[in-house]
């Protein structure tokens, strides 16, 4: 293993040289826990001073849809509260008699649910919650359900709202009870963080009504718009307790999501359909379905990849997002990342 966390160290730290990302801290493991970790850059350009710690807070943007959405969708289908194949609107009266009814639980875990594309919330629906939760569980769809995979922030959206109705809990106090602390993740929360816990918190990206890099505070603007909170971002997280939760999908045990659900998961949903799509994971880019490599990203330089066949994981956490908005260097780094470790 020293062999192969060398390399590590020296492909990410091409990323903080060629300014990708400020810093990155990754780990590997298996059922056990962490095998292998590091950090490498700074915390914040503006700081020399403070190196990128293993200890770090990260906003995870989407991987809000795994560690508060997708997990707690599979505590409610275990429950036996959400059929994943049954229509909405025939046991949410909050859809019913509106396009979304249409789709199921399951059309929206492999974005196959037709729903628009548009994801700017405060243009097309304003600010207040209520209106905007309105707008997006009332509006038409854009094709009929299970036409085509089309990836959009929305679907989490949805089942976020979805998850709230059937547990009678807001999200984050949803998440909170039956994942982040079932399973010990004590720095995993939605922001905005309290001050001393944005003090070690990576920064994103540059605010220009603060005049500052975003720092604690939900980059993803959708989640700032409400309060922090919803399906699409709005979490944070770090290593330790990243590594916890891939562990758990490793090893589950009944305190929360458990076998079956990940099983579920892990394997092809969508058919014949492109890209392929299990639920709510995707196989990892340049590799096969029976690889048995999944994977799930965040938009500020986050990453998950978990393979049961392989019985490993790995988490890649850096803030690309304070210097570009740009995929394209990160998703290389991402790619022989992810090779590197579990091929």
């Amino acid at each position: 293993m020293t062999h192969t966390t060398d390399r590590i160290e020296d492909l990410l730290q091409t990323g903080v040289r060629d300014e990708v990302y400020p810093g990155a801290v990754w780990a590997v493991g298996n059922a056990d826990g962490i095998q292998a970790s590091g950090a490498v850059g700074l915390l914040d350009p503006d700081h020399p001073n403070e190196p990128m710690r293993l200890d770090t807070v990260f906003d995870v943007a989407s991987l809000t849809k795994i560690l508060a959405v997708w997990s707690t969708i599979g505590t409610l289908v275990e429950e036996g509260k959400l059929p994943l194949h049954t229509p909405l609107g025939t046991f949410w009266d909050e859809v019913t008699g509106h396009p979304l009814a249409q789709t199921t639980a399951h059309h929206l875990l492999t974005h196959t649910a037709g729903l628009p594309l548009r994801a700017n919330l405060k243009n097309l629906y304003g600010t207040d919650p209520q209106d905007i939760r309105d707008g997006v569980l009332h509006e038409p769809l854009h094709r009929p359900p299970g036409e085509a995979v089309e990836y959009t922030d929305r679907a989490a959206l949805v089942l976020g709202y979805l998850a709230e109705h059937l547990s009678g809990q807001p999200l984050d106090q949803l998440a909170t009870d039956r994942i982040w602390n079932p399973l010990g993740m004590t720095q995993t929360r939605f922001g905005p963080l309290p001050d001393t816990e944005a003090a070690r918190c990576a920064p994103t990206e540059y605010d220009e009504t603060t005049d500052t890099h975003l720092k604690g505070t939900a980059h993803d603007f959708s989640a700032r718009l409400l309060d922090g909170v919803c399906g699409i971002a709005g979490t944070f997280s770090a290593l330790d307790d990243l590594a916890l939760f891939l562990r758990h999908m490793l090893n589950p045990t009944p305190a929360t999501f458990r076998l079956s659900w990940i099983k579920e998961s892990l394997r092809i949903q969508t058919g014949a359909l492109t890209p392929a799509r299990g639920l709510f994971w995707h196989p990892a880019p340049d590799t096969e379905p029976t690889e048995d490599i999944w994977v799930h990203y965040g938009f500020t330089g986050t990453g998950l990849w978990v393979s049961p066949a392989r019985s490993c994981w790995a988490v890649l956490l850096t803030n690309k997002v304070y210097f570009t908005r740009d995929r394209g260097p990160l998703t290389e780094i991402r790619n022989k990342f992810r090779a590197t470790l579990l091929t």
